[in-house]
């Protein structure tokens, strides 16, 4: 009874929002020096959901953006900022993505030129997904206090006490989501004794609202919650204190609930350990209610700004680096290091190094000390090659290297180059009076002279490791983290050191290790190849961020079959290198590489004519990419007889070559003239769910014979991006929406006539109301099922006949 009245209760709020709301936006202002100000926007996102950066490439789901009013009384400088995003290949879209979870900023940067107080107001357009679904863009308007230059000056509350700790308190902070606004919520610092002071916390409430106390009973209403950011210069002492509670029972709830009306003031007190200033930030949720509604809960972001104390103890923040990826990273470095080790610049060294410790040392224990020393110096040597490039990039530009199309293109010269030397027509070998003076340096003797003969390795063999170091940085850079490279590199120098060690303690195995010979630069050419298909992959990503279709799904698959059949050919002894010597015989090792790649090969040719090919997904670019126009849509031919007929003019856009429409109206009075129900396909292209029913279960011949045979299809592009004429432009009556584009306009009318708005959502419809005649249907990969309902549909439309 208690959940049903809270129910009822929310009700008359929940209508005020579309259904499945999973972002609220609020925003607020952040005062900067003299003329600066910020404009502040933040998204709270529910779990599982993700919003889009601003920087999304073409093809992928809508980016979120932003428009502002322009006035006389400020001045935009630069471009909306956003917080750091997640970034990762998504299998559905087929490329990398930014995206935010759980919470995201945006900042735009203003000038202000008034001396009176006014108001920014402007747009934002975002879309969400999740692992299900992606709801149609939505436009939320967005509004700003802002206060005049000289007003905004002369009124500053900031202080500083004689102890140093600043009392500020900031501007009120808007939510845009809640009608009315009825609670403002600002911040303000207070001393407390010694190096204790209190972060306050207050709100002003609207007369008739109530806001809740942090100790609700479950079942009530939700309770206001603080959530403060750990980091230095600060501890949290206790836990947030309240004053001037009201209690009494609530009839709604059935409950003695504790609440606050006009005005509630909480209180965290803090620990100043910082010998400099500092912010405190943080986040509160709370939820406001009157006699009739409740608002749906709200997150508001909190700041203080602390002065340090001091004499105290100065703290340092943690990296911020994501240890999963960067483990990643490590070992792929360890495999490219174990790849390194095969190569005729390094192979033949491990026995005479190995030999040489041994026989220079006294002792078995001395001559393991000085390879452990030998390959400490290796892992020393490349780990500062990775400091090196993290230092002089930093982790931002190093991110950036994975989609911009100028590096993606070096990358692709590059690593042709790279394979062209590995085929044998050149050698890439650094300066010779590097070489000399690292090896007149190891003759030294002791740990420097051994460090130098690690140096004078790395140096020699630069023509064979090269490529793969290369490879590797550029892999780690796109993980955008500064110490991406240094792992890599240390991952990379571990599996070429371990060898040096483990041969030095153990001495017998070396006469295990297979011989050096002409099959060292099999191994160099075979990675030739790989490199050669590797660097297509960047000039992919480089063809599709610019949109100009040189390099198209079709032509990038025949390139990838091309180069394995070569590498085929070539392990089978068809044609030899400048650098090989003749093949006699064909060894079992080297047949069985040649049987996995001729697979491989045979199994990625029909992906030349469209085909999934699974196993490489993400390599070549999205079906949709091709000259064909790829995956389930394709051009259209001639519409039928029958509906060059009724001189009928079908969609453009239609899966597996379907006749179907993108306007209803359209669709629905072809339904009436060949006396058809209308089967309604609300969809979206960056609805990954609709893909997989489209290629899953539509691509069923039964299912198929059915669309075209039996319903009128009318597929309603929900995200579609043309924009409507500027006159059908309009505010919804129904929803408060903007509906400013075709997508805005399928969107809104699934949501006012079916309560839904996810896609994929398939409605059975009759020629004259919008009663369905059966239930709904929406994304479910079992075809049988998905026969019957269809068939329930044809079914009912005869009866209703």
């Amino acid at each position: 009874m208690k959940q049903f009245l809270s129910i009822l209760a929310l009700l008359g709020s929940f209508s005020l929002f579309a259904q499945s709301n999973p972002v609220s936006w609020s925003t607020s202002v952040e005062q900067g020096k003299n003329d600066q100000a910020f404009l502040v926007i933040t998204a709270t996102i529910d779990q599982g959901w993700h919003l889009y950066s601003q920087d999304i490439p073409e093809g992928g789901p809508i980016a979120t953006s932003f428009s502002f009013t322009e006035s006389d009384k400020y001045t935009k400088v630069g471009k909306v900022t956003e917080g750091k995003p997640h970034e990762e290949f998504d299998p559905n879209f087929d490329m990398i993505l930014k995206y935010f979870s759980n919470k995201a900023v945006f900042k735009q940067e203003i000038k202000v030129t008034s001396e009176t107080d006014f108001k920014v107001t402007g747009e934002l357009e975002f879309m969400v997904c999740n692992d299900e679904m992606c709801l149609p863009p939505t436009y939320v308007d967005m509004s700003f206090d802002l206060k005049g230059v000289k007003k905004s000056e002369s009124e500053n509350t900031t202080t500083t006490t004689e102890e140093g700790l600043i009392n500020s308190e900031s501007e009120p902070i808007e939510t845009v989501n809640n009608p009315g606004n009825p609670v403002e919520w600002s911040t303000k610092v207070e001393k407390g004794d010694g190096d204790k002071a209190w972060l306050v916390v207050t709100a002003s409430i609207i007369d008739g609202w109530h806001v809740y106390s942090q100790d609700i009973a479950e079942g009530g209403p939700n309770p206001t919650v603080f959530n403060f950011e750990k980091g230095p210069g600060y501890e949290l002492i206790g836990k947030v204190q309240e004053a001037n509670v009201e209690e009494e029972e609530d009839p709604v709830f059935e409950m003695t609930l504790k609440f606050f009306s006009h005005t509630a003031e909480f209180k965290q007190e803090i620990k100043v350990t910082s010998e400099t200033d500092f912010k405190v930030k943080g986040e509160l949720e709370f939820m406001a209610c009157n006699d009739v509604m409740c608002l749906p809960p709200t997150y508001v972001d909190l700041e203080f700004e602390v002065a340090g104390v001091a004499g105290a103890a100065q703290e340092t923040a943690s990296s911020g680096n994501d240890f999963s990826a960067l483990w990643r990273v490590f070992i792929l470095g360890f495999l490219g290091g174990l790849a390194a080790l095969f190569m005729p610049c390094i192979f033949p060294m491990i026995p005479l190094t190995v030999s040489f410790f041994t026989k220079q040392s006294k002792t078995k224990a001395e001559g393991i000390r000085k390879a452990i020393i030998y390959g400490l110096s290796i892992i020393v040597i490349y780990v500062l090659l990775g400091m090196i490039v993290s230092l002089i990039f930093g982790a931002d530009a190093l991110n950036k290297l994975s989609t911009d199309p100028i590096f993606n293109i070096i990358f692709f010269v590059l690593f042709v180059v790279f394979a062209i030397s590995f085929f044998g027509a050149f050698e890439i070998t650094l300066p010779s009076s590097w070489v000399n003076k690292a090896d007149e340096a190891s003759n030294k003797g002791g740990m420097i002279g051994i460090f130098f003969m690690a140096f004078t390795l790395s140096l020699v063999s630069f023509s064979c490791t090269g490529p793969i170091i290369g490879s590797l940085l550029v892999e780690a850079a796109s993980k955008g983290q500064f110490l991406a490279p240094s792992v890599g590199m240390f991952g990379f120098a571990f599996a070429l050191a371990l060898p040096f060690t483990l041969f030095a303690a153990f001495p017998g195995w070396l006469n295990s290790m297979p011989k050096s010979g002409g099959w060292l630069n099999n191994v160099k050419v075979v990675l030739g190849f790989l490199e050669l298909a590797f660097a297509f992959k960047f000039l992919s990503t480089a063809d599709m961020v610019l949109q100009s279709h040189l390099l198209e799904r079709e032509l990038f698959m025949a390139i990838w079959v091309g180069i394995t059949f070569l590498l085929v050919l070539y392990l089978l002894g068809v044609f030899i290198t400048p650098n090989d010597s003749k093949v006699e015989r064909i060894g079992i090792t080297r047949l069985l590489f040649a049987i996995v790649f001729t697979i491989f090969g045979f199994y990625m040719l029909p992906g030349i004519w469209g085909a999934p090919v699974k196993i490489i997904s993400g390599f070549p670019p999205p079906a949709h990419y091709a000259e064909s126009h790829g995956g389930s849509f394709a051009s259209h031919g001639a519409a039928p007889s029958q509906g060059a007929e009724l001189d009928v003019v079908f969609g453009d856009h239609c899966p597996f070559d379907l006749n179907c429409f993108n306007n209803f109206e359209d669709g629905l009075a072809y339904a009436k003239k060949v006396n058809k129900p209308v089967m309604i396909d609300f969809t979206g292209w960056g609805c990954v769910n609709c893909r997989k029913m489209e290629e899953n279960v539509w691509s069923d011949p039964r299912v198929l014979k059915r669309l075209r045979e039996n319903v009128i299809l009318i597929s309603l592009y929900v995200d579609e991006r043309t924009m409507l004429p500027e006159a059908e432009q309009h505010v919804s009556k129904d929803t408060g929406r903007k509906i400013k584009n075709i997508g805005n306009m399928w969107s809104e009318f699934q949501e006012v006539n079916f309560g839904a708005v996810a896609q994929p959502y398939y409605v059975f419809l009759g020629h004259d109301s919008m009663e369905t005649l059966i239930e709904p249907a929406a994304y479910d990969p079992d075809i049988d099922k998905f026969i019957n309902w269809l068939d329930r549909g044809v079914q009912a439309f005869e009866n209703q006949k």
